[in-house]
């Protein structure tokens, strides 16, 4: 990994378009604002979708915004260099979007009254996703197999550190009136129910057509269709497109198709051992849909 990433307070991040400059920023300087709503996950699980989600709630459904401007330029990740400087310069109310663990967030979040939705995933789902995205990115080794990643994921030598960790910051904030927590499964099972809840945190509300039209807007074959959601005018540089693209099934329990009886048990074992403490307030690895 040397070269590819570094370390910031004990979690790895890529070096392309990430610093400790950047990041120390983010943490200390930036400043959040009353308006500003964060689409907050851990990579894989979730994040592309919440966000075109985000989007055609704040359009009331009109799909538009979605079909004409990237999605990065949307909701700017504020975790990368380009990103940060893209929020800066963002007029209100600005959608943001940021895979950062909760101890790393700006700390301007905690006395401002900015919402933010944090979207969970199963992870051996997002071991899987995580997995497959990697295949496509040319600024990284690739792992050697399925096996040597999940003991990487599991000790959290991943970019962004442990998923373990993540979901646990997190969701020590659950109560707060500006978090709010969905799963991915829950998006996937009810999209309808889901997207009015959403919508009843922002303080959005949309009639049941214009629902209807954030549901179908931000579909699977929806966004697979739409570049500026599918990650296909990504440059070449960065990913090489001729060996798949960002949406790849769209999907829950994937990881059965991927991980063997001994893999996923393994997973159990390290997963009970780290989650328990959450009770209920997590995705479940033997109940993802």
């Amino acid at each position: 990994m040397e070269g590819e990433y570094f370390t910031y307070k004990g979690v790895i991040f890529p070096v392309l378009h990430f610093s400790h400059e950047g990041l120390s920023y983010v943490e200390n300087e930036f400043q959040v604002r009353d308006d500003d709503v964060f689409n907050i996950t851990y990579p894989k699980s979730g994040t592309n979708w919440m966000l075109e989600i985000l989007s055609l709630i704040r359009c009331e459904g009109d799909p538009g915004w979605v079909r004409s401007v990237l999605n990065w330029k949307r909701a700017p990740w504020v975790d990368s260099l380009p990103g940060l400087e893209a929020a800066r310069k963002y007029p209100p109310p600005r959608l943001l979007t940021s895979h950062l663990p909760v101890q790393l967030f700006p700390k301007s979040w905690h006395c401002s009254k900015a919402k933010i939705i944090y979207t969970m995933r199963c992870p051996k789902d997002v071991l899987v996703s995580h997995y497959y995205f990697l295949q496509l990115l040319r600024s990284v080794k690739l792992p050697r197999t399925m096996d040597s990643l999940l003991e990487d994921f599991l000790s959290g030598k991943v970019a962004y550190g442990s998923w373990f960790d993540h979901i646990i910051g997190w969701m020590e904030l659950k109560g707060k009136e500006n978090f709010f927590s969905i799963t991915y499964e829950e998006l996937q099972q009810d999209p309808w129910g889901s997207v009015r809840r959403i919508c009843r945190f922002l303080g959005k509300e949309l009639s049941e057509q214009q629902v209807a039209a954030v549901v179908e807007n931000a579909s699977f074959q929806s966004m697979k269709e739409n570049k500026m959601s599918n990650f296909s005018q990504m440059p070449d540089n960065f990913m090489d497109h001729q060996k798949g693209g960002l949406m790849r099934k769209g999907i829950c329990s994937d990881w059965r198709n991927h991980l063997s009886e001994a893999q996923s048990q393994r997973f159990d074992t390290i997963y009970r051992d780290r989650m328990d403490g959450l009770g209920t307030d997590r995705p479940d690895p033997k109940r993802c849909c």
